[in-house]
């Protein structure tokens, strides 16, 4: 072999190994967090169902497409969530999502949902202590955005149905994240939850960083946003794919 090629070939060799490496890094310790093997479609009617989760708050429903799970936004009926059966704690997640615009989403991190009516406490915008109710069957917690609209607040973080936002994306500090979001593309998304730090990158800019101690444990879910009434929405579709779980280190 000429010299030229020679070293041609060693420094494919190493740029290979490397990038073996470096990928080999990237997936130790993650496990699937749900994937198109645990589907069964319903014999009847649109949607089916998936091992080891379960549909809660509104009708909308969830399928297969190719290595996508697919939610399908459906009107009059309220958010939808599917919900993991496991309780997580501290975790590193990671997937990739595609919304069609306008449709609204997110996934949600430690979350809860009662069998019955119950009453907690939480601190409000002000600091202050305040007790709300929580109904029966209403999913509540830890929300990461899935934001299209121009406002772009993707993987900012929301507390579903107790305290509103927790982590917008205003200002200047945070024009980077809110310009990587692609609208109409796959995104991908990396969360941490350690302890009281919550943590989110979108497409491997830094969105969300926030200290919260009010839930430490629950639930993985995601959202297909109530739609209302609205016809240019029904049937608008939210996909994810890729999604990955490993304990935090």
């Amino acid at each position: 072999m000429p010299r030229t090629a020679a070293i041609l070939c060693a420094a494919f060799g190493l740029l290979l190994s490397a990038t073996t490496a470096c990928l080999a890094q990237d997936n130790d310790g993650f496990a699937p967090l749900i994937s198109v093997g645990d589907y069964t479609p319903h014999e009847e009617g649109e949607g089916g169902t998936f091992e080891g989760w379960t549909r809660r708050g509104g009708e909308a429903s969830y399928h297969v497409e190719g290595d996508a799970i697919v939610g399908v936004s459906k009107p009059h009926t309220p958010n939808t969530f599917l919900c993991s059966d496991r309780q997580y704690d501290d975790f590193v997640l990671e997937f990739d999502v595609k919304v069609e615009p306008p449709l609204n989403s997110g996934v949600q991190i430690r979350s809860e949902c009662f069998d019955e009516p119950q009453t907690v406490t939480v601190a409000g915008n002000d600091g202050e202590e305040k007790s709300m109710r929580i109904p029966a069957g209403r999913v509540h917690g830890y929300q990461v955005e899935i934001d299209p609209s121009e406002r772009a607040w993707s993987a900012g973080i929301y507390d579903e149905a107790r305290r509103g936002w927790l982590a917008k994306l205003e200002g200047d500090e945070h024009a980077e994240a809110r310009a990587a979001f692609d609208p109409t593309g796959w995104n991908h998304y990396r969360i941490e939850a350690e302890g009281d730090h919550l943590r989110t990158w979108i497409n491997g800019v830094p969105a969300a960083d926030l200290t919260d101690g009010m839930t430490a444990s629950g639930f993985i879910a995601l959202q297909v946003h109530s739609i209302g009434g609205n016809p240019e929405l029904v049937g608008k579709t939210v996909r994810w794919r890729n999604l990955r779980i490993k304990a935090a280190e």
